[in-house]
């Protein structure tokens, strides 16, 4: 599975945009000590590993149909905006859904929970300013036991008792941990940082002041410490 993450960010890297490889020079002098094929310790900064064509291989050209198969979006804008409404005055009495307002974070997250998030900017931007700026979702102070196995699910502007899936816009991610058992601290605290440009624009959300942000845990206990919006250049 190494190979294919590799072979991944290859494809990655030709679709355009700001697809490309971290510029940074900290991250690119970073070194690693390897033995080479003579038994020789040397250093390889990760600037020389960057493209595979160096490295003497390149992956094989196939078809690969999920390239061009966008997911679609599972409700109209008009029915989301009464939905929104009646989340920002109280939860519905025949959802499963737990409603969360911004202020009640950090929060167990035990069961499906919803809530509303403000955006930096409402309006519709042009091509060239989503490839300077990304706006992203950031799940913030994720907090979990190092030796459990942890997993919940990330829509946005989907609403309903039963979610939808990767297939439709709304499905923005997950968040996965395998069990790490290492002499370290035994709580984790990380965030999840999700790309939001292309699916607010396929949801036909550019325009909204705020969306609806749904959490679905699937296995593991975990501690939510907060949901917020921001832009990456």
């Amino acid at each position: 599975h190494h190979s294919n993450v590799d072979r991944m960010w290859s494809i990655w890297k030709t679709l355009g945009g700001k697809r490309t490889d971290i510029s940074q020079s900290d991250w690119l002098d970073s070194g690693f000590l390897f033995y080479n094929e003579n038994a020789e310790l040397v250093r390889v900064k990760v600037r020389d590993s960057l493209e595979s064509k160096s490295l003497g291989y390149v992956y094989q050209e196939v078809d690969i149909p999920w390239l061009q198969s966008k997911p679609t979006p599972r409700r109209a804008k008009l029915e989301l905006s009464k939905i929104k409404k009646k989340l920002g005055v109280a939860q519905a009495a025949e959802s499963s859904t737990k409603i969360v307002a911004g202020r009640a974070f950090p929060i167990n997250l035990e069961t499906k929970i919803s809530t509303v998030v403000p955006r930096p900017k409402q309006k519709k931007r042009n091509k060239k300013e989503k490839e300077e700026e990304e706006e992203i979702l950031v799940i913030e102070g994720i907090e979990f036991d190092r030796d459990v196995a942890v997993k919940f699910d990330v829509y946005v502007n989907d609403v309903d008792d039963l979610p939808s899936g990767p297939d439709k816009t709304e499905f923005a991610g997950s968040f996965v941990s395998v069990p790490h058992r290492h002499k370290h601290k035994k709580k984790i605290n990380t965030i999840l940082r999700l790309g939001l440009t292309d699916l607010l624009e396929d949801i036909e959300a550019e325009d909204d002041e705020s969306v609806v942000v749904t959490l679905v845990p699937k296995y593991g206990a975990v501690k939510i410490g907060g949901v917020k919006i921001e832009f990456a250049s």
